[in-house]
């Protein structure tokens, strides 16, 4: 094995599928799956202060301020079960954030293994989004993808499905702007400090996982569970 922790980023545009395969290696290796998308939810849902905060920009397809988003990922990554590694999915968005996240591990006398690019066409982050729907128990469906045996209803609880505002065509469209505006940067940022790894993100997501698991083993990783 190549080292006792190990650090990932998932980057990639809304939709690509990244918080998919962080979960999936996360179980696999052992490691924490922190997703700011996750946290915001969680609080919005809740009803925090931070979920009020956080939702005002969501709603619009905006990216949440980097003080509140920040504040969260120091906090978590401090927690004793990130001790042994964790996978960072919808964080850094920004140049600005990966700076400071290299501060926050050059603390800790850790950094970053690698950075994973999940790459997928527009047009194919369109569609996948504005399919998806929810239901309030866990599940997610897509109109392509993943139908419920009856429209509109959760297979697993029965409750009625509903899109998040922040699918919405023309949200998903605003959150590809946005994406392409303060995101992308950090692509040629991590690239330029040789940490890049492009994964095609178009197959299906078990091929993608594929993918993943090749580099990570080629890599010196070992599976831990």
């Amino acid at each position: 094995m190549k080292g006792e922790s190990m650090i990932l980023i998932l980057l990639g545009a809304p939709g690509s599928g990244k918080g998919t395969q962080a979960g999936v290696i996360s179980e696999r290796y052992g490691i924490p799956h922190i997703s700011t998308g996750d946290i915001f939810r969680k609080n919005i849902k809740e009803g925090t202060q931070l979920g009020r905060k956080a939702k005002e920009y969501i709603d619009k397809g905006l990216l949440v301020p980097d003080e509140v988003t920040n504040g969260i990922v120091e906090s978590r990554i401090l927690e004793n079960d990130c001790g042994e590694g964790f996978i960072l999915d919808g964080y850094p968005r920004t140049t600005d954030q990966a700076q400071v996240l290299e501060t926050y591990l050059g603390k800790m006398g850790k950094s970053i293994d690698a950075v994973l690019n999940i790459d997928v066409p527009d047009e194919q982050v369109v569609e996948r989004l504005s399919g998806r729907f929810m239901c309030r128990c866990g599940e997610t469906y897509h109109t392509a993808y993943k139908k419920p045996e009856v429209e509109g209803i959760c297979n697993k609880c029965g409750k009625e499905l509903y899109q998040r505002d922040d699918d919405k065509p023309e949200t998903v469209i605003e959150r590809l702007r946005e994406y392409y505006r303060k995101t992308a940067p950090i692509i040629d940022y991590y690239n330029g400090k040789g940490l890049l790894v492009r994964i095609d993100g178009t197959p299906m997501p078990d091929k993608v996982t594929e993918l993943i698991e090749k580099f990570l083993e080629e890599s010196g990783y070992g599976t831990r569970r």
